[in-house]
């Protein structure tokens, strides 16, 4: 229960700042139209907390978080005192509304511009792509990539680290054609160029991996059997284990992985166990009967209550940046466009479907992974923040009616023509675009019920 609480509060916390930030910008930029603001909201639903300004705008918190909106004056939505006249939205030049609605995406583009900022100029480090394993008669494999190559380029895009590899094969998924990726070993200065074709690539998977459906795996460092933890009054501590404790054996099964020696226990609740432990420069036994638990499929599993020290890294595998202020403002531009274009990239191809809409997400989806972001430290939160951001701006800016894009796409019609398009065609287009986002939304729902 505490961990559904957990999710709820990350997820409605991150949802909130994304949406005070849009409609933020949208009351920003009418007041500095001149149009008058009557509510800024943020949410829908039975009122928690209300209080006005100086100049007569009622602010709103409501109890469902998961949107809001500004009301402005309008004579199209009701009718307005002669001495508001001058400040309805619907009295503006075109040029004026179009400024207003650009904002509210505008301001999320900004949100997420700051956010890269204040990340870049903390520092960032990455992992070098060193190739680790690579599948057999895969593409990789026929391409001619080994085993220890470094990833320095994907069609002509340099990627200094893992991340980097990811997001340019992700621009990739759906296509047919060629993946040009450039390795070279370590130390060395000869770059190879390899070629690797695809048709279609991951176009039916939900949740694609690029990096496997190229048959690629990273390095990792080797997981020895150390205990990192152990669970209070767990068989293995009431055995005697502690912390640090090497496993070299169990029964007469040499563990040189922590994996392998998982596998062991978790195939033999309620039998007996002979453990051989190094202890700094000593050896010691445990025999320790795995109680009976349930692994993450629900199947019958070994538990001795103990977890994994977590492996170093090696130095060299790790690279750190440092940005000076110029620097990190010319990074988190490249970031904030280059996400830009994927989102919009992964709609196109959605749409014509080299994408699976498997990959459709809901609420259920953005709030596990809010709240595994807020659990992996604030610098993971903030980048999920503006990720999330920049997909709000791109989202919203799309030309479909009842969308910020849509009230745009009115506007440019508007403007090129002089004249508006007609209230019954407007309402009209309102009515389909409103179907459009809630069939979109059940889908997305569904999808998520689907993943649970």
């Amino acid at each position: 229960m505490i961990e559904i609480l957990h999710t709820a509060l990350v997820f409605i916390v991150a949802i909130s700042v994304l949406v005070a930030v849009h409609e933020f910008g949208h009351f920003w930029m009418a007041r500095r139209c001149g149009v008058r603001v009557l509510k800024f909201s943020i949410g829908f639903g039975q009122t928690l907390f209300r209080w006005h300004d100086k100049k007569g705008t009622e602010y709103i918190i409501a109890a469902i978080p998961f949107g809001g909106y500004v009301k402005m004056v309008d004579e199209r939505e009701e009718a307005v005192p002669e001495h508001w006249l001058p400040e309805a939205f619907n009295r503006k030049t075109v040029w004026q509304r179009m400024a207003i609605v650009i904002a509210g995406p505008a301001a999320n583009f900004l949100l997420a511009l700051v956010a890269y900022c204040g990340l870049n100029l903390g520092g960032q480090e990455g992992l070098v792509p060193i190739i680790g394993k690579i599948e057999k008669n895969s593409v990789a494999e026929v391409a001619g990539l080994e085993v220890g190559q470094e990833i320095i380029a994907v069609d002509g895009q340099p990627t200094p680290t893992r991340y980097d590899v990811s997001m340019a094969l992700v621009n990739r998924l759906g296509e047919t054609g060629e993946i040009r990726i450039s390795v070279k070993y370590p130390d060395a200065d000869y770059v190879y160029e390899s070629v690797l074709d695809i048709h279609d690539w991951l176009s039916e998977q939900e949740a694609p991996e690029p990096l496997a459906g190229i048959g690629v795996d990273f390095f990792y460092p080797a997981i020895l059997p150390v205990v990192g933890q152990l669970v209070a009054n767990s068989v293995a501590e009431q055995a005697g284990m502690l912390v640090g404790d090497q496993v070299l054996s169990v029964d007469d099964f040499i563990t040189s992985n922590w994996e392998d020696m998982v596998h062991y226990v978790r195939a033999r609740p309620g039998q007996p166990l002979h453990f051989v432990v190094k202890r700094n420069d000593t050896t010691k036994t445990f025999v320790i009967t795995p109680q009976m638990g349930k692994s993450e499929k629900g199947e019958n599993v070994g538990l001795i209550g103990i977890a994994v020290k977590p492996p170093e890294w090696p130095k060299e595998m790790i690279r750190h940046y440092h940005y000076g202020v110029l620097a990190a403002g010319t990074k988190s531009f490249k970031d904030v466009t280059n996400m830009s274009a994927l989102f919009l990239g992964s709609i196109k191809k959605l749409v014509t479907g080299h994408i699976s809409t498997k990959n459709i997400s809901g609420p259920l989806t953005m709030a596990t992974m809010a709240d595994e972001s807020a659990r992996a430290g604030v610098k993971s939160f903030i980048s999920l923040l503006a990720i999330l951001s920049i997909s709000l701006g791109v989202m919203n800016l799309l030309p479909i009616p009842v969308l910020d894009g849509g009230h745009l796409f009115y506007y440019l019609v508007e403007a090129v023509t002089g004249k508006p398009i007609p209230l019954r065609i407007q309402e009209y287009g309102f009515q389909v675009g409103l179907f459009l986002i809630i069939a979109l939304m059940v889908f997305a729902f569904y999808n998520d019920l689907m993943r649970l």
